[in-house]
């Protein structure tokens, strides 16, 4: 039996936050209960994106839950080379493409799909006279993926059609969060994916990489995730508050209850390690409400 390796991938755009919270906390127990390896792996692929400072302030709230991950922490930034040699596998093999079109130019001649304009194959055949390649796509022809999620259920996603060529890179020399995603969790020997339901979306893309590319596909589940009494979900764009780490008691118990566990009240004057004692004991995947999204209980001062 391979030994469970299970993650957390957060981008440090900014502070830890309950929606990140619940995502660390779902996949740190499910990797421990299992008598598996958590890691923790920076997103921080996008330059413009990622807050100086940020992964430093995230690796220390985990600290201060009492989250304690196994090996180094890999940031992707510094594993462009890995993503390259994919990419040249994947172009080899004639399953990637220059693309010249803008955002602008896909949105006047695509139709919409399941997160957006679906790209309408513009450039497959080669690019239109006069246009330098703006991004590499990758061929979806024919590419339908089915996989069975933990907690969302049977999930089918004609690519062609729902989702279109999707982008490998950019021209700003970007790797796409798709390709590094696949070669980072195949490289570290990832087992088992317990995420938000927000990346449910890129699923069906992540595994259609790792099929052309002959990697192992891991197992999924997917959490509900937190939004607020708009229906928005918690993020930096959302004014997301952070994380408390000097008292991140309250929102751990709030995490447990919004993942199903019914925490007893007694956890709530608990310390940290009484807390996840009691976590390691009583957690079950099956408990978790299986639902894409789900408002955030109140927390004492409004910590969120």
């Amino acid at each position: 039996m391979t030994r469970y390796r299970g993650r957390f991938a957060p981008s440090p755009t900014g502070p830890l936050h309950f929606g990140s919270l619940v995502a660390a906390v779902g996949s740190f127990l499910e990797a421990r209960t299992r008598g598996g390896d958590w890691l923790v792996r920076m997103d921080d692929l996008d330059p413009p994106r990622v807050v100086p400072g940020a992964a430093d302030d995230i690796l220390r709230a985990l600290q201060a839950c009492g989250m304690v991950w196994d090996g180094e922490v890999v940031h992707q930034s510094t594993r462009s080379d890995a993503y390259h040699s994919a990419l040249h596998r994947l172009r080899a093999k004639g399953l990637v493409y220059p693309c010249a079109c803008s955002r602008r130019e896909i949105a006047d001649s695509a139709i919409a799909g399941v997160e957006g304009p679906v790209y309408p194959g513009t450039c497959r055949a080669g690019l239109p006279p006069g246009k330098a390649a703006r991004a590499l796509r990758i061929d979806t022809r024919g590419g339908t993926i089915a996989f069975e999620d933990a907690l969302q259920g049977r999930i089918t996603t004609a690519l062609e059609q729902e989702v279109g060529d999707f982008v490998l890179h950019r021209y700003d020399g970007v790797y796409a969060y798709q390709l590094a995603v696949v070669v980072d969790d195949a490289e570290e020997g990832i087992t088992d994916i317990v995420r938000g339901a927000d990346l449910l979306g890129s699923t069906s893309r992540q595994i259609y990489v790792q099929h052309l590319l002959g990697l192992p596909q891991p197992r999924y589940a997917h959490l509900p995730v937190a939004v607020n009494a708009a229906g928005e979900k918690l993020s930096k764009q959302t004014l997301a508050a952070p994380l408390d780490a000097a008292k991140p008691l309250p929102a751990l118990v709030a995490a447990l209850s919004f993942l199903g566990q019914q925490p007893p009240r007694e956890l709530a004057r608990a310390t940290i390690r009484e807390l996840w004692d009691w976590a390691m004991r009583n957690w079950s995947l099956a408990r978790v409400p299986r639902v894409a999204t789900e408002r955030v209980p109140s927390l004492p001062n409004d910590e969120r």
